[in-house]
């Protein structure tokens, strides 16, 4: 490696805004070594591929790049002599670590997500022992406290983690063997790192988590509700989020704070994944339709301006049509703005792989094309019923038109701004909106 006052650090996410949180943090653990971050990874003196084992092929796909980041790592030694470190961290370094090991003994690091901030110590004993570092551990005492404050997210927008973990154990998810049991930090050190990110220049701050309404401090018995309004409290701070929830933890004071907290956007990502009680028991969600069904309602009821995104499994083991189309049908009824859907994919070890009843491929391809084709519909609804609204928008970044500037809704809408200039980025203005897109809107700016 070059000095460690000249270090290069590159890093490639996959998958959630939790990994994308971890990602940032990963750079805070090893600004005091002196990396600092590129775009360019040919310049990068340690890669770190951040892992997400929800997505299809997840590990074919980790191989197939660490294949190119080898001949990376050849040409940089031939080339410059210099040596890259490779690193491998995340869901997939959790759940196959030692078969990576074994497939790309080049790889230098492997580490699971509740590890990360041993990056120190683990790249000495790397440069020390001069072997693969392997560390998928649980440790007992939580990441959190030994991670620096929050320095990596900066700009209008950040995330902050509050839980982590997950203890639902959903028969198609390898979360809880990934990331671990629930933990939910305590509400004193959440509200430190709210503080300093403010402080940074942050004024929309999004609470994460991988059931982040189970949120629960167990010092001071504090949830999520108490959270959402000791950081609407601060004046600095225009905006809140939260996501992932569970239907089954959205508590009455959740519900009322959509109600009560004027800066709680009204926009919420509550995943149902099937329309089928069928379906949602052999998925082991613990709620039904019905369950679903009343919640929101319940939600609508406070905030009428809600809007919703949601995630949708399709081609569970066992799904027939009738099941499919009550998807379809809570679709329908209900109405999401965003949503993500995806084919049931195997995950090893987890309960579903070894279900019988596998639908085939083609028939879950039809069915998803189906789905995400309402779903897109009902999405470019709602944006083109936008126009000619005044919304407020959350000025973001530069456009690279003069006069205009990208900024956000507070229904997570991307929205190109004409008629403000950079130095405004950060602020909220009002917008009139003139056009929508399938994925976006544009306005000007109401003076």
């Amino acid at each position: 490696m070059t000095s460690l006052n000249k270090q290069k650090l590159f890093i490639k996410t996959w998958g959630c805004q939790m990994n994308v949180y971890d990602s940032a943090r990963m750079a805070d653990v090893l600004a005091p070594l002196g990396y600092e971050q590129t775009d360019d990874q040919r310049q990068a003196d340690l890669i770190i591929l951040n892992t997400c084992h929800i997505r299809e092929k997840a590990s074919e796909k980790l191989f197939s790049e660490l294949g190119r980041l080898h001949d990376v790592q050849v040409d940089r030694v031939k080339e410059e002599g210099v040596n890259v470190m490779i690193a491998v961290g995340g869901c997939v370094a959790q759940a196959v670590g030692e078969e990576i090991a074994r497939r790309a003994p080049y790889v230098g690091l492997i580490f699971g997500p509740q590890t990360y901030h041993q990056l120190p110590e683990m790249l000495a004993r790397a440069a020390r022992e001069g072997k693969v570092v392997l560390n998928t551990d649980f440790p007992v005492e939580p990441k959190f406290d030994f991670l620096p404050s929050a320095q990596g997210q900066r700009g209008s927008s950040a995330f902050l983690s509050v839980q982590e973990g997950c203890d639902r154990f959903c028969s198609y998810c390898v979360v809880p063997y990934t990331r671990g049991a629930e933990y939910s930090r305590p509400m004193a050190d959440i509200v430190n790192d709210a503080r300093e990110l403010l402080r940074g220049g942050v004024k929309e701050i999004t609470l994460l988590g991988q059931n982040v309404n189970a949120y629960h401090d167990e010092g001071s018995g504090k949830k999520l509700a108490d959270v959402i309004e000791a950081l609407a409290s601060m004046p600095e701070l225009l905006r809140l989020r939260y996501t992932t929830s569970h239907p089954l933890d959205m508590d009455e004071a959740l519900i009322a704070a959509h109600r009560d907290v004027e800066k709680l956007m009204p926009f919420l990502h509550l995943p149902v994944q099937s329309g089928s009680d069928a379906i949602l028991d052999a998925m082991n969600r613990k709620h039904t339709v019905g369950d679903y069904r009343h919640v929101v309602e319940l939600l609508r009821s406070v905030q009428p301006k809600l809007a919703l995104s949601s995630d949708f499994i399709v081609g569970f083991p066992g799904e027939t049509d009738k099941d499919f189309e009550a998807t379809m049908q809570i679709v329908r009824d209900i109405t999401y703005v965003q949503a993500f859907s995806f084919i049931y994919s195997r995950r090893p070890g987890t309960p579903a792989a070894a279900m019988k009843n596998q639908i085939d491929e083609k028939v879950k391809k039809e069915r998803l094309a189906e789905l995400q084709k309402l779903l897109r519909d009902q999405q470019i609804a709602f944006n083109n019923q936008a126009v000619g609204q005044v919304m407020s928008v959350l000025l973001e970044t530069p456009h690279p038109e003069k006069g205009h500037i990208f900024g956000r809704s507070p229904y997570m809408q991307a929205v190109r701004v004409k008629g403000c200039d950079p130095s405004q980025v950060g602020q909220e203005v009002q917008v009139q909106i003139t056009c929508a897109f399938a994925n976006s809107l544009a306005g000007d700016a109401v003076k």
